[in-house]
């Protein structure tokens, strides 16, 4: 039984994606899937897109990872890398802003659209499409150009302390600038003064 397989392999706040069965015919499945909403098992987010209904420990509504949304759907795919987090999310992530987002942006080879917004049980999201295919080779390289190309209007940060935690970003996240040279002209010019700036341009020499 469909349930069974689900209860025994998701976690409870995981998303299961009608796709994850691919053997199964399409219209039993989401017959299956809809009989399972009608009966409060499942929660459906969105068409194709569900998780188990469960109480937490303070015996409120479980809601959805969204989390592990965005990972399974956005940045690994059959253990590759085909995304990661951008914007606002990644600034504050790596301690550059102490702003929360309001929206979460990420860039994936899943994007079908060049920039696509939308909404997740609740959360709003925004999904790129990236300059190129991102891999694990130029997944770091790409992510530093997208956040040099915004760090002046996201960092909260004093020039010398920004300085120090930019070289702090990438010895932590290995960025190679062999890489970063491939890509950089397909960013807007003003990057280049936000990396001399930030004391890497040396990097790019």
């Amino acid at each position: 039984m469909i349930y069974e397989f689900i209860k025994n392999n998701y976690a409870l706040d995981e998303p299961i994606f009608l796709t994850d069965f691919k053997s199964k015919n399409n219209e039993s499945l989401r017959q299956e899937m809809k009989k399972l909403t009608d009966e409060g098992k499942l929660v459906r987010v969105y068409n194709g897109v569900y998780y188990q209904a469960y109480k937490t420990k303070l015996n409120t509504i479980g809601k959805l990872s969204i989390d592990k949304y965005i990972f399974k759907k956005y940045i690994i795919d059959d253990n590759k890398t085909i995304g990661y987090i951008t914007g606002l999310s990644l600034a504050n992530k790596y301690g550059f802003t102490t702003q929360n987002p309001s929206v979460i942006e990420i860039c994936s080879n899943n994007a079908s659209t060049k920039q696509r917004k939308y909404e997740v049980d609740g959360y709003n999201l925004i999904i790129y499409k990236p300059v190129d295919l991102i891999n694990n080779d130029n997944l770091s390289a790409l992510q530093f150009l997208d956040l040099m190309a915004n760090i002046d209007k996201y960092s909260e940060l004093e020039k010398e302390e920004l300085r120090s935690k930019l070289k702090e970003f990438v010895n932590k996240t290995n960025v190679n600038f062999d890489i970063v040279k491939k890509y950089i002209n397909l960013y807007p010019d003003r990057i280049y003064k936000n990396i001399y700036e930030g004391g890497l341009m040396n990097e790019l020499l």
